[in-house]
């Protein structure tokens, strides 16, 4: 945990943001039962409420503010009274900034805008925490992990036990070992010795940038694509 501490104070925003492809938003037009629906489906706890587009996020809906709607239907649905104003940072904001700002306006969630204005992501107060004390499960969560996770901006992260022929596949690479089979041990092998947490490594286009590691192995790395040319997994 103290070696996630000073991790935090070390990466951004982006380097673990939900990217705007993968939100689930609610539209400002949407029905009662439509937003139920989509809450029921996903199961989390705020969303994003747009207007036009995912540029356009006029506020954050939590879903135990419906409560009273669903267990009193003479109640009339006028999302507007539920809808909380949201926060809006920059890509660039440091960990441990937004983590003393989410505890200072008592707020969990907060949009994320690129340089031109545009929303890119979000993140959540969860999202900051786990990279102190780890993954944080709950009742919603898939048992399965990823081993790559986008994030925007041509950032990723990739666990080190993810297969050599999947991360090949995944970023277009041709790395090949004949004495290991993940992409952790072929960098291992590259580096030549046991990295610390945020020891970094660049091959080919990639750069490599320890995220999570212990005393005897890597577990998390993140994968900096700066040639821009890996687009997910082939047809």
């Amino acid at each position: 945990m103290i070696e996630g501490v000073l991790q935090v104070a070390d990466l951004h925003v982006r380097d673990i943001m939900i990217p705007r492809g993968q939100m689930v938003v609610l539209d400002h037009e949407d029905s009662f039962p439509d937003i139920i629906e989509k809450i029921t489906e996903c199961g989390h706890s705020r969303f994003p409420v747009i207007d036009d587009d995912k540029d356009d996020v006029v506020g954050i809906l939590l879903a135990k503010d419906l409560l009273s709607v669903s267990l009193d239907q003479s109640l009339d649905f006028e999302i507007n009274e539920y809808i909380r104003p949201a926060s809006f940072i920059p890509e660039s904001k440091r960990l441990n900034v937004l983590l003393k700002e989410f505890r200072l306006n008592r707020s969990h969630m907060a949009m994320i805008v690129d340089e031109y204005g545009g929303v890119s992501g979000l993140i959540t107060i969860e999202d900051v925490l786990e990279q102190i004390v780890g993954k944080i499960d709950d009742e919603h969560d898939e048992d399965e992990e990823v081993d790559i996770q986008p994030h925007g901006s041509n950032r990723y992260s990739v666990r080190a036990l993810t297969p050599l022929p999947e991360f090949n596949e995944y970023f277009h690479t041709e790395f090949e070992s004949e004495d290991v089979e993940t992409i952790g041990g072929y960098l291992l092998g590259q580096i030549g010795h046991l990295p610390e947490r945020g020891e970094s490594i660049a091959l080919d286009s990639l750069t490599f940038k320890v995220l999570n590691a212990d005393s005897r192995q890597v577990h998390l790395y993140q994968v900096i694509d700066n040639g821009g040319r890996s687009a997910g997994y082939s047809e």
